[in-house]
């Protein structure tokens, strides 16, 4: 194959870091460059180009031959949108022209996919130039939609590091008798807190998908976590770690919010997720309720998941983001363009975009946890969870009952709707 000339390969980063970042970045580029390509990083994602600005850096095998090892991205990166305006996206496509960039590699998550997807097409609609686009899929929430059991990058580093930490606090609270809430990173699903949970055999995991119902009370997640934290001092344990997968206050009714003074809107009226303390709302909720039931317990609330997103990869991820920063490059060099790139039973697979494009909202699909799959059964199986069963049981009932000074009949008719 005779190898195209005066070719110009631009890297570019969008979204938050994810472990695996520089191993694509150091793969695209030495491939690049054995095959006579030249190549561009373009620094903190669209920031810069949608502002005229050209910072940009030439990449070099020499360069970046040992940063496959590293954390974070070498590259920066930023959450810009330049699907916002017009103006944004023919400065980006302008800026990419002058560079001289005839193909470049986006990797990030479900917005910098659709963010490529929209730079194309107007690329070829306003411009009547070609800039062959590929992604490559970035995000620790693990939520692009890729097939069921092919992970992000990232995903893999984030929850054994995530992992690691859950089991020093589960190790912690045994020790001094409490109990920790854990939020968890995951935007809309709950793919890391319950990979973390699962790994670190959590007592109990909460994700959004088990929500079937849609909108939910605050009481009822309350309630659950309640319940497990009886169950377990009913067994004699009065401690325990539960995972709350942040994308869980996204289904909490406003109202809930609104009664607890919580509420802090844009303006557009829309409730402000990122001012709610999650963690502390739902210690000092759950507080209460053991508090007027007598019981007494430590709770502590944990966010984690920003101590995730620049670790080192693990061996998984540095494999798996060398082979599709390659995959990547073969599939620009080959002519490809506007696709998510995948490696599927060890295979190179490219996604089109518009095979990943929700059709109702114009944007990226999201992938959640799938509630049938074993992988979910087997986490549930596992955790501590105030089931029907223990409702059942007349020696189980009777000492949960007494432990928060209610009846039997009282505690079955107040919890029993959690458990069906």
């Amino acid at each position: 194959m005779t190898i195209p000339s005066g070719n110009t390969l631009a890297i570019l980063c969008g979204g938050g870091p994810a472990p695996g970042i520089n191993s694509v970045i150091s793969a695209v580029t030495i491939e690049a460059e054995k095959n006579g390509w030249k190549v561009l990083g373009i620094y903190d994602g669209f920031a810069h180009l949608a502002n005229g600005e050209k910072e940009v850096v030439q990449l070099t095998t020499e360069l970046v031959s040992r940063i496959h090892l590293e954390g974070g991205s070498i590259l920066r990166m930023s959450r810009f949108n330049p699907t916002k305006s017009e103006v944004s996206l023919s400065k980006v496509v302008n800026t990419l022209i002058d560079l001289g960039v005839t193909h470049l590699v986006t990797i990030g998550g479900d917005d910098t996919a659709y963010s490529a997807a929209k730079i194309s097409a107007y690329a070829k609609c306003h411009q009547g130039v070609e800039v062959n686009i590929v992604h490559v899929p970035k995000t620790i929430d693990n939520d692009l939609p890729l097939p069921e059991g092919v992970p992000t990058f990232g995903f893999e580093t984030a929850r054994s590091v995530g992992a690691s930490i859950v089991g020093n606090l589960m190790e912690d609270a045994k020790t001094t008798g409490r109990w920790y809430f854990v939020i968890a990173m995951g935007r809309t699903a709950g793919h890391l807190a319950l990979g973390i949970g699962k790994s670190a055999g959590a007592t109990i995991t909460i994700i959004p998908e088990e929500f079937t119902e849609g909108k939910v009370r605050l009481k009822k997640i309350v309630d659950i976590l309640v319940g497990a934290i009886v169950k377990r001092l009913a067994s004699d344990r009065n401690h325990g770690v539960a995972i709350i997968a942040e994308g869980v206050i996204e289904k909490i009714s406003v109202e809930d919010f609104a009664e607890l003074g919580r509420v802090c809107r844009d303006e557009h009226g829309h409730l402000r997720y990122a001012e709610i303390n999650f963690g502390d709302l739902i210690k000092q909720e759950v507080m209460k309720e053991l508090q007027a039931a007598g019981v007494k317990m430590t709770i502590v609330d944990k966010e984690i998941g920003y101590e995730l997103r620049c670790a080192p990869p693990i061996a998984f991820d540095i494999e798996y983001t060398r082979n599709l920063g390659y995959a990547a490059y073969e599939f620009l060099h080959n002519g490809g363009s506007d696709a998510m790139i995948t490696i599927q039973n060890n295979q190179i697979v490219p996604v089109e975009f518009d095979q990943i494009r929700d059709a109702a909202t114009g944007k990226t699909q999201i992938r959640l946890v799938n509630m049938e799959s074993m992988h979910y059964q087997v986490a549930k199986r596992f955790m501590i969870r105030l089931e029907e069963s223990d409702l059942k049981s007349i020696v189980v009932i009777k000492k949960m009952a007494l432990l928060t000074n209610s009846s039997p009949d009282d505690f079955i008719k107040k919890y029993q709707y959690i458990t069906q």
